[in-house]
Formats: structure tokens, C-alpha cells, sequence
């Protein structure tokens, strides 16, 4: 049984950070929403409360039933989490003038608590709040605090239970990685044994168990998520996977022959399908992306059920969901705004009868190009920058036809390729160009042009949660905007995105 810390979910944008730092620590966790607490059992070694955009003083606060969990397991509140512990445990939390955003510094720190081993008085930590915590029940103990704020973290007297006003998961909080070394390690005893290598033998057990003689089915996509999930079944079951890859007509440029080309050489039994003419007619005239991607996955699953039937007996279907996947699909607080739909969230039509196995769902996205360097995958594979489900047709802002195809591939191409050519492509996490809807004017060989503007994208992120644009050179940019309206028909003007995620996303669909 993988022992596991438990983080409890209020809606914080910094919860995902928390799970990631436990688990650069070699620990493994599970992010759950805070009213839907797990089945607790010896497995779980410790609990992490994350922070909120709520307030723990509205009608309305979020109230996880922590009775079977305080004072039982080790207990960290963050931000909102050590709010509720102290309002709701006598002690009192209130809007004040002493609410701190951005970097603070720690006046007082108690090295003799545990939690606060080897952090240094003045340390920077990074403050969130507009509640202050007033009071802490009797039965607590203050054991640092800021200039500003008094109770900056406390501790319950006779438990492991704790209370930390500030973030130490993000990188502005600089002893933050040893207070959750601290929490996860010394007081929690985690083992710290969760790697690379025993997750492919855990995995691959969990696989052989759960599918026994069956045959599977996977659709690969020729990015790092599906062919570290392929390479993962096919170690466990051999044979009894068939891997389908579908041609949608809105994949990069000659990435169908490239793509079947890379997996001859790793032993897989992969079946290409060119199904373009299938999703250019269902695409014909529509403009909404969340319409556009429900086409694109529509047909993509009518197009795979009909090759799927031609192999007999398939009872599983795979798939290369992540964990980031799962934790924007499942709703804190009642239903939530939906910012784009998951292409391989949600499960399948009922017409299927397939059931799903999904062996990376619960990994980062650089845990799993970790764990497919581990599998002996080719740099080049892993390396690949992340590429939408819906490809192209999210990166067309307008109807799809297969002109605007032929120039955003060519486009791509040309921006895909400079990156590489000026050894840039590894500093960016992903990249790629949009085509507009919009049209301006030009002049090519003293003739006046109206033709399309394209805009192209690079972005910096560790796991898609939050990205930051990159300062490309401008001699690199200056160089393929040149390259792109010279060799590309259509268009004659380039732009370049520099907004951030969040408030944009990286995809304009």
C-alpha cells in the first residue's frame, strides 16, 4: 500500500503547487475536494488543508468534517486551512488592518518546534490574506509571526496540528521547501520512496491485475502523455494492446508519417487511420471552440469505435489522462464555470462498452516524462512540447477548411522548426501559432495586400497550471516573421502573444 499525504482542496489557485512540492520531496500525495474526503486508512500518513478565496466569516464557509482526521493523523492548515482551524476551534478569525499580500518576513520564529526546524528568523514567506487571525484557541501555542501579523503559524498543544498563515509552497516563500520537508518527512515519517522507477513497478503490477487477458485499445496522439501510457500496457500486457492513431486533419505538418515512423521502433502494434474528410465535413462552418472541440471529440470516438470493432474482443480502452486533467474536471464548490472542456476527461457514449484504464492520471506532467526517460523513451519523444487533443481546429479562430489548414501548418512549421534551429526549442515548454480571424492590409511588390495575420505563442510552465510568456529575441522573431509572410500564401502580417496564464489561457480556444 503507497503511504500518501492527503491535501484537501478549498479552491486555492496555489493547491496543485502544494502537491508538487510534496511530491519533488519523493512523496506521494492525492489532492481531494475538501467535501469529499477519501476513505481514511493506514495509507495516509499525514493531511494538508489548502488555502481559499473564501472566507472562513461568510454564512457560506467552506466546512470539511475534519473529526476523523484532527488530532488522529498530522495536520497542516494553509492560509484558509489554519483560518478554519483556529475560527472553528475557539479561537477567532476577522477583516482587519492587518491583512498582508505579496512577501513578508518572519520577526519571530520558534526553532524548537519541528515544524520550524532550520528556519531562520527574517525569512521571506509569502502572504495571501484578508482575514488576520485575531486569537487562537486556549489550547494553542504562536510559534512565529511577522512584523505585521502576530499569528503568522501556531500549533495545538498535545497534537500534530498546525496552522500556517503564509504559502510555503510557492517559490517567493524561500524555507518553504524545508517547512513542508519538515511536515511531510520528520513529522509525518514519510519514507520518501516514491519514484520514477517504483511507480513504472507498482504500475505495471496494478495493470497486469486489472486487466488480466483482456485486450486493450489506446489512440495515440504521438505527444509524451500517450506514448509513455502506451509503453507502460505494452511492458504490462505485450500483445494484447493495438494502438490506433487517428489522422484528423488537424495535426502539425507531416506528423501522421512522422508519428507512425517513431513507433516502429518501439515495439508497438499501431494502426493509422486518415480520417481528415470525416472531421472537415462535421467542422464545415463552425466558429464556437467549445462546439468545434465537441465535433473534434464526437468523431474522433466514431471514427475509433469503427476501427476499434475491427479487433475482436477489446474490453479496455486506454487512455493518457494526467493528473492536471483530472484536478480542472472535478468541481470544488458545487458545479464551476467550465473553462474548456478535456478532451480525454468524462468518460465514453454508452454505445462503446468500454471500460477505461488510465495509468498516468494521477501524474504531473513532468512526473511523466520522468517516468518515460525511465522506460528508456527517446529524448526527442519526451522532450516534445504539449500539443492540444483538438490540434489545429482550437488554433483556427474561425470556421476550419482545409486551406486554413495548409497555412496554419505551414506556419507552425516554420515557427516549430526556428525554435530548433536556434537551439531555443528546449528553453520553451510549449509553442505553437494561431490563425485569426481577422484580415489587414499589406504590401507585397508595390501591390496592396489584404490577406490573414497569424500570432505566434511561447510559453514557459512546468505543468500547464500556470504559464509565463517567453522573451524570445527579437533578431529570432524578426527572422520567422520574415521566413512566415515570405513562404506562406495567405498571410502578411505576424504577431507575437505576451499575456500570461492566468488571466489568459495558453490555447486562444
Amino acid at each position: 500500500m503507497t503511504e500518501k499525504i492527503l491535501i484537501l482542496d478549498f479552491g486555492s489557485q496555489y493547491t496543485q503547487l502544494i502537491a508538487r512540492r510534496v511530491r519533488e520531496l519523493n512523496v506521494y500525495c492525492e489532492i481531494f475536494p475538501y467535501n469529499k474526503i477519501p476513505q481514511l486508512d493506514n495509507s495516509i500518513k499525514g493531511v494538508i488543508l489548502s488555502g481559499s478565496p473564501y472566507s472562513v466569516r461568510d454564512e457560506k464557509a467552506l466546512k470539511p468534517d475534519l473529526s476523523e482526521i484532527k488530532s488522529k493523523f498530522p495536520l497542516l492548515g494553509v492560509c484558509y486551512g489554519a483560518q478554519y482551524l483556529s475560527h472553528f476551534y475557539g479561537g477567532e478569525v476577522a477583516l482587519s488592518d492587518t491583512r498582508e499580500y505579496g512577501r513578508a518576513n518572519l520577526s519571530f520564529v520558534n526553532n524548537d518546534n519541528l515544524l520550524l526546524k532550520n528556519i531562520s528568523k527574517n525569512s521571506q514567506v509569502w502572504m495571501s490574506h484578508g482575514d488576520t487571525i485575531v486569537s487562537i484557541p486556549d489550547n494553542c501555542n504562536i510559534i512565529a509571526s511577522t512584523h505585521d501579523v502576530k499569528v503568522a503559524a501556531y500549533q495545538f498543544m498535545g497534537e500534530q496540528t498546525w496552522g500556517i498563515q503564509f504559502h510555503p509552497e510557492v517559490y517567493h516563500s524561500t524555507d518553504g521547501k524545508i517547512l513542508i520537508q519538515n511536515f511531510v518527512v520528520d513529522i509525518c515519517g514519510c519514507s520518501q520512496n516514491w519514484t520514477p522507477d517504483s511507480f513504472i513497478e507498482s504500475t505495471i503490477a496494478d495493470l497486469q491485475q486489472k486487466i488480466g487477458n483482456d485486450k486493450v485499445v489506446l489512440g495515440l496522439s504521438g505527444g509524451v502523455d500517450s506514448s509513455v501510457a502506451a509503453i507502460l500496457l505494452h511492458k504490462a500486457i505485450g500483445k494484447q494492446l493495438t494502438c490506433i492513431f487517428v489522422d484528423n486533419g488537424l495535426l502539425r505538418k507531416n506528423e501522421f508519417e512522422s508519428v507512425l515512423e517513431s513507433y516502429k521502433g518501439m515495439g508497438l502494434n499501431v494502426i493509422g487511420v486518415d480520417a481528415k474528410n470525416d472531421f472537415y465535413s462535421q467542422l464545415g462552418g463552425v466558429t464556437d471552440p467549445e462546439t468545434k472541440r465537441k465535433i473534434i471529440g464526437k468523431v474522433f470516438i466514431e471514427v475509433f469505435d469503427a476501427e476499434s470493432h475491427k479487433i475482436e474482443n477489446v474490453v479496455w480502452l486506454a487512455q493518457g489522462t494526467i493528473y492536471p486533467d483530472v484536478i480542472e474536471s472535478v468541481s470544488v464548490k458545487g458545479p464551476s464555470a467550465t473553462i474548456k472542456s478535456h478532451h480525454n476527461v468524462g468518460g465514453l457514449p454508452d454505445f462503446m462498452k468500454l471500460k477505461i484504464v488510465e495509468p498516468l492520471n494521477l501524474l504531473f506532467k513532468d512526473e511523466v516524462r520522468r517516468v518515460g526517460k525511465a522506460l528508456g523513451l527517446s529524448q526527442n519523444l519526451l522532450g516534445r512540447h504539449p500539443f492540444p487533443g483538438p490540434g489545429l481546429g482550437i488554433r483556427i479562430l474561425s470556421d476550419i477548411t482545409p486551406e486554413k489548414v495548409r497555412i496554419l501548418q505551414d506556419v507552425d512549421d516554420i515557427f516549430i522548426k526556428g525554435l530548433k534551429d536556434w537551439e531555443l526549442y528546449d528553453e520553451v515548454w510549449q509553442a505553437g501559432a494561431m490563425l485569426l480571424p481577422v484580415q489587414s492590409v499589406g504590401v507585397m511588390g508595390d501591390e496592396r495586400t489584404y490577406e490573414n495575420v497569424v500570432a505566434l505563442r511561447a510559453v514557459q510552465s512546468t505543468d500547464g497550471m500556470t504559464a509565463d510568456w517567453v522573451h524570445l529575441p527579437y533578431e529570432f522573431l524578426a527572422k520567422i516573421s520574415n521566413t512566415i509572410i515570405n513562404k506562406v500564401p495567405g498571410v502578411n502580417r505576424v504577431v507575437y502573444d505576451i499575456s500570461s496564464k492566468p488571466p489568459a489561457t495558453i490555447e486562444w480556444e
